[in-house]
């Protein structure tokens, strides 16, 4: 098979190739203790962003002597390469680094950016195709906190998005050589910090065209992927005009409805919206299916299981909601304890893997009328990154260390 092919195991984007944040089947590890410890390996500096896998080689980013670096670990744990750019920019926030976005991959080159602007292609030796510099080209980012939108491919190009008070725009690379496609600006007068977007756009398909999905500055847009014109837009997240709301988690798509998790859960404030994709032009009086503002996710993105949006929330709360209605199916929760969950969750079988930013990781057990807890552990180094399957195990990026469990 040319290592090109997607193969069931890979998942070369930060919610998978599918932008679910979910596996269905196979047979994980109920707890991420020490029995089911396979290997542990050291990470040279502080990354927050999640691995990616392509057939045997993990990837990931983290800064390596002050700098920027990709590093490429086989599936038992042995580092195969380190590549390294410029100097780091260092996060700001106790759970950021300059390395909080995550890879993405073909199959043929991995693509990566880190908040000190470097934006880069490599092939799967660790050899350099191509480096710009985004800082350089368009100016520093005004984002309150570290940058976290991840890169996205389409079929010719790597997409990349910056949503900040001041110019925000969407841009396309030429994958093989990083020349600039174009580059369209997406700007919206909204109030203060709600123009901040963290979320990662969506490669969809759309009335039978390649487009791009992105979600910020109080609206959700599909552009046109060979020239980045927008196609169809929903507004209206922000009706009573609330400042402070940045967009973080990122959207996922069920039954022909994208859900948007928006709002403040982390200050007693959650919205959760299912926006109808449908139509063309400017659908905000006309698409939005359903709105609740009892429950929503302000840092962790949803997954979707079978059909159904899976929220972990920010102290730990889980609830299963209908991606047409708005419904809820079940609510669960994880102990809490005085710190949130950064981390987007991930659904391997019928498993939550859902990290805290303290580091303890618990593992719940869904069924077709609830959830139960099945396990807590505390790996003792803080947990930003997402977990990821590797087969039937799981991987998990610490501060210090990326670990993988199994039965």
């Amino acid at each position: 098979m040319p290592v090109s092919a997607e193969t069931k195991r890979d998942w070369r984007a930060w919610r998978g190739s599918h932008g679910h944040g979910s596996v269905e089947i196979g047979s994980f590890p109920d707890a991420v203790d020490s029995k089911h410890l396979k290997w542990k390996t050291d990470l040279p500096g502080k990354g927050c962003s999640t691995p990616i896998l392509l057939g045997e080689n993990i990837f990931l980013t983290a800064p390596s002597e002050g700098k920027d670096s990709v590093l490429c670990i086989d599936t038992q744990g042995k580092q195969k390469w380190i590549t390294r750019f410029d100097q780091e920019d260092a996060g700001k926030h106790r759970n950021g680094s300059g390395s909080n976005a995550s890879p993405v991959t073909d199959g043929e080159a991995v693509f990566v950016y880190f908040k000190s602007g470097t934006f880069a292609a490599l092939d799967l030796h660790g050899n350099v195709l191509w480096q710009l510099n985004l800082v350089a080209l368009y100016g520093k980012d005004t984002l309150f906190w570290d940058h976290g939108t991840s890169p996205v491919l389409t079929q010719k190009y790597v997409i990349m998005t910056r949503m900040h008070q001041g110019e925000s725009w969407l841009a396309a690379f030429d994958k093989k050589t990083g020349e600039l496609v174009w580059k369209v600006s997406r700007n919206y007068k909204v109030p203060t910090e709600c123009d901040h977007g963290y979320s990662t756009p969506l490669v969809i398909s759309y009335q039978g065209k390649e487009s791009i999905l992105v979600w910020g500055a109080e609206h959700v847009t599909i552009h046109d992927v060979e020239n980045g014109e927008v196609t169809w837009s929903c507004g209206d997240f922000n009706p009573d005009g609330a400042q402070l709301w940045p967009a973080i988690a990122t959207p996922v798509i069920a039954e022909n409805t994208v859900i948007i998790a928006y709002g403040r859960n982390d200050r007693g404030i959650p919205r959760l919206h299912g926006i109808k994709l449908e139509g063309n032009g400017d659908t905000t009086t006309t698409n939005h299916a359903w709105k609740r503002d009892d429950v929503g996710t302000f840092v962790p993105s949803p997954s979707v299981y079978k059909g159904q949006i899976i929220l972990v929330r920010d102290q730990g709360d889980v609830e299963s909601v209908e991606p047409k209605t708005g419904k809820t199916n079940w609510k669960g929760a994880f102990r809490k304890g005085r710190s949130n969950f950064y981390s987007s969750p991930l659904i391997a079988g019928d498993k939550i893997f859902a990290p805290r930013e303290d580091g303890v990781v618990f593992v719940g057990r869904m069924n077709p009328n609830g959830f139960e807890v099945l396990s807590e552990t505390n790996l003792e180094e803080p947990v930003i990154g997402s977990p990821i399957p590797l087969g039937d195990q799981v991987l998990i990026r610490g501060e210090s260390h990326l670990y993988c469990f199994g039965n």
